[in-house]
């Protein structure tokens, strides 16, 4: 019985398979889409302190031909947490997105910020990376003041 089914599932796998592939057809890309160019694909924070400043910014540009509207914008983790643009960004206009890196993790990083748009050269990934380094003493900074023995 379980050989039947199974013979069943495949058999049915092939057919859906093969409907799929002959119903494909290209589209030409929007020569009037809106184009999201940023300055660098990779945001480096370097080698920094610990509980240091968390922001950055990423700049672009929209170099297309119509509006540019994000969204969508998201860290790879909740320790990466990026802020996109709400209202469009007009053609040869600028943009920032704001990333804020949660600096109290000690050590090498490596993260990405993904951002959707309605633009012609689809969904941009952005890698976040840098080094956090404990602070002098190797004792992290409390926000409330110094550690007390």
């Amino acid at each position: 019985m379980k050989k039947f089914i199974l013979s069943l599932v495949l058999a049915a796998g092939t057919v859906f398979t093969s409907f799929a592939q002959g119903d494909q057809t290209t589209t030409a890309p929007d020569p009037n889409a809106p184009i999201i160019t940023f300055e660098t694909n990779v945001l480096d924070y370097g080698t920094i302190k610990q509980n240091s400043e968390p922001f950055r910014t990423i700049k672009f540009t929209n170099t297309g031909k119509s509006p540019l509207i994000i969204t969508n914008c998201a860290g790879s983790c909740g320790c990466t947490v990026p802020t996109c643009p709400v209202e469009p960004i007009m053609p040869g206009e600028k943009g920032e997105i704001q990333v804020r890196y949660a600096t109290d993790r000690m050590g090498a990083f490596n993260k990405t910020v993904t951002i959707n748009s309605n633009a012609g050269n689809g969904t941009v990934i952005i890698t976040i990376k840098g080094t956090v380094e404990p602070n002098d003493g190797g004792l992290p900074v409390k926000k409330d003041g110094p550690t007390a023995n």
